[in-house]
């Protein structure tokens, strides 16, 4: 079909199933939102254009510990999703490294709407928040079945939450929560703003984290094939590798060595049912 390039998949396990086929045909790939770090050790054409799991899971961990100063944490992950079993793991391996103690874990499988048994097992260990790596579809009933049950501790996600389902499922629930995410819509950067009233314009919302990575991704892209003077798959793939200090709306980022981009990632709080921007971490 004569493609010269790929933008996607935004899911890890669907990035993990693709980029094999790109890679045999050198086609440069790029995903938005892809943070599994196994998406871009399949091969020198697979790139991704936001922060991997190690990172996320990572500076989560450090802000449970560190900023919110907790020490007994427990884990409620997707056992069937690549991306929430590899952020879990991320989050647990920091956690532990820097003194905190995971006292649970419990999974479910996505699709499922019914969390009240892992619940009450973590509740039983007396945790300080539970860290909860999955989708914003499963994320909104956890919240309320935690309410429900008695459980106030906060809840922590990954940019999985992402989403207005979340709040519009969870709702007063969700409460007092934090994820980490891409960026915050309450970002003064120009290119921020200017992107986000762009988009109001045309969706007549405000642009989520997919939306901004895919805008990313797409100009990481055109950016290359400018810079490479040619759409023929090894130079552009040699441009991007060599990206540095490229402006997106998601911040400035520099491709390193295993075409990861390195860049910044913020934590979000949601308080009165409302995503507020909390800190920013390198």
């Amino acid at each position: 079909n004569q493609v010269q390039a790929l933008l996607g998949e935004v899911a890890s396990s669907r990035s993990l199933a693709a980029a094999p086929e790109a890679q045999k045909n050198k086609i440069p790939m790029i995903s938005p939102a892809s943070t599994n770090p196994k998406v871009t050790e399949i091969g020198d054409y697979i790139f991704r254009a936001c922060f991997v799991d190690t990172f996320q899971g990572s500076a989560m961990a450090r802000f449970a510990k560190q900023d919110l100063g907790l020490s007994k944490v427990a884990v409620l992950y997707d056992v069937k999703n690549d991306y929430s079993v590899g952020l879990a793991e991320y989050f647990k391996k920091t956690f532990k490294e820097l003194g905190g103690e995971i006292v649970g874990e419990q999974s479910y499988s996505e699709g499922d709407i019914e969390f009240r048994a892992q619940l009450t097992a973590l509740k039983s260990q007396n945790p300080q928040a539970i860290f909860v790596p999955g989708y914003y579809t499963e994320v909104g009933l956890i919240a309320r079945q935690a309410r429900d049950l008695g459980i106030s501790v906060p809840l922590l996600g990954g940019d999985g939450w992402d989403s207005s389902k979340t709040l519009e499922i969870g709702g007063a629930a969700v409460n007092g929560s934090y994820f980490s995410n891409h960026y915050s819509a309450e970002d003064p950067a120009p290119v921020v703003q200017n992107f986000i009233q762009k988009y109001q314009t045309k969706y007549h919302q405000v642009p989520d984290a997919m939306a901004v990575l895919g805008y990313d991704a797409a100009n990481l892209l055109f950016d290359a094939m400018k810079r490479a003077g040619s759409a023929d798959g090894p130079a552009v793939r040699d441009a991007l590798a060599s990206t540095q200090n490229f402006s997106g709306v998601s911040g400035t980022l520099s491709m390193d060595a295993d075409r990861n981009p390195k860049k910044k990632i913020v934590i979000l709080k949601i308080e009165n049912e409302k995503v507020k921007f909390h800190k920013a971490l390198e």
